[in-house]
C-alpha cells in the first residue's frame, strides 16, 4: 500500500475507553490516543448499571475529535468486555440500562439452571465455562423475575452490538462477542436454540451472527451529520477485546499460550476447532470465538481486579497510592507470606478488598498480610501461580508444550507480576504490547478493507512496529512449594463445592 491509511478504534473496557488513531504506512503501524474516558458502574434501586448513555456520547466525541485530526480515519471499529447485553423493543428503542456484570441479581442463577438444564447438557451446547456473570444467567435471572422487559424485548444486542447498531442501524451480533454469552453453540455455528427454550429464554430475539472482520457498511448519516465523519466505514473487528488483543499477539509460530492481562487476566492458546469434553469441562474451560474463525480455548482469571479494589479501599479511606508506588511496595515485602485463589467468590464483587484478603487467609490457617505491599504481593504472586495451575492443564488437554507466553494489554506494564509469571511457570515471557486490543481492532479493520492480507501479515506488523520486553525464569525458590499450597486450596474449594 503506497499510502498511509489511518483507522479509529474505539476501546472500551471495564474502567475506561479510549479512541485510538492507528496510522499504517504500509510497513508499521503507530498509535496515537484523542480521546480517553472514565467508565464506571452507576447503582440504582434496582442494580448495578452500565452508563451506555454517557458512553455513546464519549464515542461520538473521540469520532469527532479524530475527523479533525491531520489525517481522518478511513474506518470506525469497536470491541468492549463480553457477556453483558442490552434490550431493544420493536422500534429498536432500548427498553432499559443495561445491567452491569457485577450485579447481584445472578448469584443464585447457576443452582437455577442445574434444575433447569443438567451442567454437563449446557458445557455441550456451549463449550463455555460456568460464571454467575454470564449472559445466560443475567436472562435467566429476567425468566425467573418475570421481567416484563423481558417480555416487551423484540431484539437481544451485546453492548458492542448496541453501539455498532447506534453507529450504522444495523442490528447483529458478532462472533468473538457471541460466543461469551454462552447462549451460542460452537460446534452448530449458531445460536443454542434448544438450550434457551429449556431455560424459558425466548429465541426470537437473537440477531444473525456475523464474522469477526465484517464490513457493516457507511457511518449512519445522523451519526455522521452530528460528528462531521462523512465517508467513513463502520467494521465489527473482534468486538469482545479478548478477541481483539489476540489478534495483535505478536507470535512466530503457533505453539503458544497467551494471556490478556488487564482486570481480567484471560489466559488460553488458539485452537481451529473447539475443545469440548470431560476435561476441559471439569477444569471449567471456555471455547470463545477469535479472529479468522478460530477459537479461543481459555479461562478466565479474576487478576489485576484484586489490586485496583484494594487501592480504590485504600483511597476511599485516604489513602492514596499510584500503581507504580503499590507494586513497588509490593517487590520489597517478604515471599510468599500467604496464596489465595483469585477466583475464590469472595472476590468478585466490588468491596473491601484488603479485608478479604485477609479474612480469606485467616480461614484457610495463613499468616494475614499485615501492609499495603504484603496483600499486593500476596495478590500478584497468587495469580503468577494461578497462571502456572491454568497452563499445566491446557497443556493437558491438547497434549503439546506451550511457550513463550505471549502477555498483552495494560497488565504487561506491571513488570512485577510479568517476572512472578516467568519465575512461576519457567517459561519465558514476552509482554508486549501494552495497547493489543486497540492494535488487534485496527488490524482488522485494515485487514476487512483489503490493506492487510492476513492475520499473519498482521502479526508481522506488530513485530515490525513494537519492541516487547522479556522476562526469562530467574529463580524457582519458593514457587514449586508455593504451587503445591494453592494445590492445596483448590482441592479444598472442589471439595466444598
Amino acid at each position: 500500500m503506497a499510502q498511509s491509511r489511518t483507522y479509529l478504534a474505539i476501546d472500551l473496557g471495564a474502567e475506561s475507553g479510549r479512541a485510538i488513531l492507528g496510522a499504517f504506512d504500509g510497513e508499521r503501524l503507530t498509535l496515537s490516543e484523542v480521546h480517553r474516558f472514565a467508565n464506571a458502574p452507576v447503582r440504582l434501586l434496582d442494580g448495578l448499571h452500565w452508563d451506555v448513555l454517557r458512553l455513546w456520547n464519549e464515542i461520538k466525541d473521540g469520532l469527532a475529535r479524530a475527523v479533525h485530526c491531520d489525517q481522518p480515519p478511513v474506518s470506525i471499529g469497536l470491541d468492549t468486555w463480553g457477556v453483558d447485553f442490552a434490550l431493544l423493543d420493536r422500534h429498536g428503542v432500548l427498553l432499559s440500562n443495561p445491567y452491569h456484570y457485577r450485579d447481584n441479581r445472578t448469584d443464585t442463577m447457576l443452582v437455577e439452571a442445574f434444575q433447569r438444564v443438567p451442567r454437563e447438557q449446557i458445557f455441550d451446547h456451549t463449550g463455555i465455562q460456568f460464571m454467575s456473570i454470564n449472559t445466560l444467567y443475567q436472562l435467566l435471572s429476567m425468566v425467573v423475575a418475570h421481567s416484563p422487559v423481558l417480555d416487551m424485548a423484540d431484539r437481544f444486542l451485546t453492548i458492542p452490538d448496541l453501539f455498532n447498531y447506534w453507529l450504522t442501524g444495523q442490528q447483529t451480533c458478532e462472533f468473538s462477542n457471541a460466543t461469551t454469552t454462552q447462549c451460542y453453540d460452537p460446534r452448530q455455528r449458531g445460536w443454542a436454540l434448544p438450550l434457551l427454550t429449556a431455560m424459558g429464554i425466548p429465541h426470537h430475539i437473537f440477531p444473525r451472527v456475523i464474522a469477526s472482520g465484517t464490513l457493516l457498511g457507511p457511518l449512519h448519516s445522523a451519526v455522521a451529520e452530528e460528528t462531521r465523519a462523512s465517508h467513513m466505514q463502520v467494521i465489527a473487528p473482534a468486538c469482545h477485546d479478548t478477541g481483539s488483543a489476540v489478534a495483535a499477539v505478536p507470535a512466530e509460530g503457533e505453539r503458544f499460550a497467551w494471556i490478556s492481562s488487564g482486570t481480567w487476566s484471560i489466559m488460553g492458546t488458539n485452537v481451529p476447532e473447539p475443545i469440548i469434553n470431560a476435561a476441559s469441562l471439569a477444569y471449567n474451560f471456555t471455547n470463545e470465538g477469535g479472529v479468522g474463525g478460530l477459537y479461543r480455548f481459555s479461562k478466565n482469571i479474576q487478576a489485576l481486579w484484586l489490586v485496583q479494589e484494594s487501592r480504590r479501599t485504600w483511597a476511599a479511606n485516604g489513602q492514596s497510592f499510584t500503581y507504580a508506588e503499590l507494586t513497588e511496595m509490593a517487590a520489597q515485602a517478604e515471599p510468599f507470606t500467604a496464596i489465595i485463589d483469585p477466583d475464590h467468590t469472595d472476590f468478585l464483587k466490588p468491596g473491601d478488598m484488603p479485608e478479604r484478603i485477609r479474612a480469606y487467609c485467616q480461614r484457610t490457617g495463613q499468616h494475614m498480610p499485615d501492609s499495603h505491599g504484603a496483600i499486593v504481593r500476596c495478590a500478584l504472586e497468587s495469580l503468577a501461580l494461578k497462571y502456572r495451575w491454568v497452563l499445566e492443564k491446557i497443556e493437558e488437554m491438547i497434549g503439546y508444550h506451550l511457550e513463550p507466553i505471549h502477555i498483552i494489554g495494560g497488565g504487561t506494564q506491571n513488570r512485577l507480576l510479568n517476572q512472578f509469571t516467568a519465575d512461576a511457570t519457567n517459561r519465558s515471557v514476552v509482554a508486549g504490547p501494552i495497547e493489543a486490543t486497540a492494535l488487534g481492532n485496527i488490524l482488522m479493520q485494515a485487514v476487512a478493507l483489503g490493506d492487510i492480507g492476513s492475520l499473519s501479515d498482521a502479526r508481522a506488523i506488530v513485530r515490525q512496529s513494537f519492541t516487547p520486553n522479556v522476562f526469562e525464569p530467574t529463580s524457582s525458590a519458593g514457587w514449586d512449594e508455593a504451587y503445591q499450597r494453592l494445590l492445596v486450596l483448590l482441592s479444598r474449594e472442589h471439595q466444598n463445592a
